[in-house]
């Protein structure tokens, strides 16, 4: 098949356009360093021509809320218009986890909008949600890391390696449209703070963590929000098998 991933050069994108190459499909890579920039639509019709199906992986700089559903409604706009000119028979969309359940993170009404948006288009879909990924505590600390220090939530997360949701990716994208799929996850639940932690460490970045419900993320998405729910797919990448790559050497 011929598959068109929205977001290649991104760490989804990447690992998904090289499992579909490696099953051996045709990918077409999307991206605006690539030429295709889908806030306008600017090459997106020469891209998917003749291709049979798409993957949005795409993601959206730190924003506000008004921000992010802008952004995200505007290329999602352009993908499905794209697409239905070009016969797309599979639109698949990665998505997140509990953004049904979390109202106030921007991140999360821009993906609200996606979804909507896809749900409610002219394509044939699936949606995929997946769980935080594994390197997505080290991620959180960063942003609010200064002097030495930095605050983060002590949420409940069930991680998943980026590795696995693009094998799910290139799996859904060459079947049929599903409609809404499974919550996607990894193994067990982990505390993000620990998680941070770790990531760090096996890293060699010394940073001293401060537990908060008061920076990023507050207590709306405490307990079991950000779980996956019943008849989830569970994948089978630990943290800490995911972990060793990060260790230096």
């Amino acid at each position: 098949m011929r598959i068109a991933v929205a977001g290649a050069t991104g760490n989804i994108g990447t690992l998904t356009a090289a499992a579909l190459e490696r099953d051996g499909h045709d990918v077409v890579r999307i991206s605006r360093s690539l030429g295709v920039d889908l806030s306008t639509g600017d090459g997106l019709d020469h891209a998917l021509g003749g291709v049979d199906a798409v993957i949005d992986a795409t993601n959206a700089p730190p924003t506000g809320p008004a921000e992010a559903v802008a952004y995200f409604g505007a290329t999602t706009r352009h993908l499905l218009a794209a697409g239905e000119r070009a016969g797309i028979r599979h639109h698949v969309l990665l998505s997140i986890v509990g953004i049904d359940r979390v109202e106030g993170t921007a991140h999360y009404a821009g993906k609200r909008e996606q979804e909507r948006l896809v749900a409610g288009g002219p394509l044939p879909w699936t949606i995929v949600p997946a769980t935080q990924f594994h390197d997505f505590a080290a991620m959180v600390a960063s942003w609010t890391e200064l002097d030495g220090a930095a605050t983060i939530a002590p949420l409940l997360v069930q991680p998943i390696a980026p590795r696995d949701v693009a094998e799910v990716l290139a799996e859904v994208a060459v079947g049929q449209p599903r409609g809404r799929y499974a919550d996607v996850a990894g193994p067990e639940p982990q505390d993000l703070v620990d998680l941070a932690r770790r990531t760090n460490e096996a890293r060699g970045h010394t940073v001293r963590l401060v537990p908060t419900w008061s920076a990023i993320f507050d207590s709306s998405m405490a307990g079991t929000v950000l779980l996956p729910g019943e008849g989830a797919r569970i994948m089978p990448t630990t943290f800490d098998e995911w972990l060793e790559g990060e260790r230096p050497g």
